[in-house]
């Protein structure tokens, strides 16, 4: 299908931006300390939407744009300080702008569930002889979750993925077979419980993650990149976004209700009361330091097992990784 093999692709469109970033490094302006953000629509950004809204300082310019490869090359250029981007996104950055990027936190854990309409889907065990319907061949979600069965015991013969486009396709065969089994992403889950009530979340696939191999922590949707020049000519208003997203985390959860309804305005979530729903299993997070090394890491080696390409073609050193926070 067009749009499955637009994902599949994914990864050689990224390279691809980077074939002239020799020539592009060394035309960024010098800046203030004012920082330009670039987030996506999506998971990634629910974090930082209290601080889009709430930012009286004028510290930050946010661009909001709607796939990572829109977000990539404004940072290859120079056209942004800090940029929330796909985990293994980040790593590919890094590899393909040799090392002009350093991931300062994690923004997002793991958003994908399975849902189904049949209550004896309850453990990893009885999806065995199951066909799970899913998006993303050849990324990672197909890199996660057969690395969580195949962790829990399952054989790739004992299951079947079934690829489609879009994760509307696969809501629609929940609404015609309440006994399908799914694997979705937020908030698209939410939506599709909203409009068929026999559909359930059965398991989180961040829960099974931990669970079945808890010496890699968790899964990773998001990540805090920053170019590596402006960290070093301004580590105070990076440290300051830090201490600013943490705190735009916070924010989040303790008034849900409003920030439910910058969800919406940003055109993340439809309305509000879906956005009320979804947020809280988005798993919004700001992890920083060495915590944030190891989960990620840990993550990305995943990855890199599955094929090194979704991770840039090697795993990322420990220069890769910000963890100085004051």
């Amino acid at each position: 299908m067009k749009s499955d093999l637009r994902k599949q692709s994914f990864i050689k469109k990224v390279l691809g931006i980077f074939a002239c970033i020799v020539l592009l490094s060394g035309c960024a302006t010098e800046k203030t300390d004012n920082l330009r953000v670039g987030a996506m629509k999506g998971p990634t950004s629910i974090g930082i939407l209290p601080m889009m809204q709430e930012d009286a300082n004028d510290n930050y310019e946010f661009h909001m744009a709607t796939a990572a490869d829109e977000l990539v090359p404004m940072m290859a250029k120079g056209e942004l300080d800090v940029a929330l981007v796909p985990a293994n996104v980040a790593a590919i950055l890094f590899q393909k702008t040799q090392a002009a990027v350093k991931v300062i936190d994690i923004n997002t854990l793991g958003v994908l569930y399975f849902v189904s309409g049949n209550d004896k889907i309850q453990s990893i065990e009885d999806l065995r002889d199951t066909t799970i319907y899913m998006t993303g061949k050849g990324t990672t979600p197909e890199a996660t979750v057969r690395y969580v069965l195949h962790a829990a015991g399952l054989k790739e013969e004992d299951y079947t993925l079934e690829f489609k486009s879009e994760p509307t396709e696969v809501a629609a065969i929940l609404a015609q077979d309440f006994n399908a089994v799914a694997l979705l992403p937020q908030p698209f889950v939410t939506v599709a419980l909203s409009k068929n009530e026999n559909l359930k979340i059965r398991m989180d696939l961040n829960e099974l993650w931990q669970t079945v191999s808890p010496e890699h922590q968790s899964m990773v949707t998001g990540v805090t990149v920053v170019r590596a020049e402006v960290l070093e000519k301004h580590p105070k208003a990076v440290e300051r976004f830090l201490a600013d997203h943490e705190t735009s985390v916070t924010n989040l959860v303790n008034d849900l209700e409003k920030n439910a309804m910058y969800a919406v305005e940003a055109g993340i979530l439809p309305n509000q009361e879906l956005a009320m729903k979804a947020i809280p299993l988005c798993n919004i997070v700001c992890i920083t330091g060495q915590e944030m090394q190891e989960a990620l890491s840990g993550y990305l080696e995943v990855l890199a097992e599955f094929d090194a390409q979704l991770v840039g073609g090697a795993m990322p050193g420990d220069e890769f990784y910000y963890t100085e926070i004051k």
